[in-house]
């Protein structure tokens, strides 16, 4: 099944963290690591509507990778993948 997010929406799937510490020493439990703010666009809307009518291209495209918010977003889950789908607005920046 695919979503095609509506306007200025853009679809992400989380990138997983790695399981050790930073010293590299341990393996982290789940119940100690942190849900990933980093990911990678897989569908993007048309564009942010303005006031005046206008629809505005979104600045990321689908393939980058991008980091968020712990807290931003909703979970949706389509055929056992789950992606988070939030505005543009809610993406802090891009990975290069």
């Amino acid at each position: 099944m695919n979503v095609s997010p509506l306007y200025d929406r853009v679809l992400i799937e989380r990138q997983e963290e790695p399981t050790k510490s930073e010293s590299g020493l341990l393996f982290l439990p789940d119940s100690a690591k942190e849900k990933p703010a980093r990911g990678v666009v897989v569908a993007v809307g048309a564009g942010k509507l303005s006031d005046n009518g206008k629809v505005t291209p979104l600045q990321v495209e689908v393939g980058q990778t991008v980091v968020f918010g712990k807290y931003a977003g909703t979970e949706i889950k389509f055929d056992g993948v789950e992606r988070l789908i939030m505005r543009e607005d809610d993406i802090l920046g891009i990975v290069e």
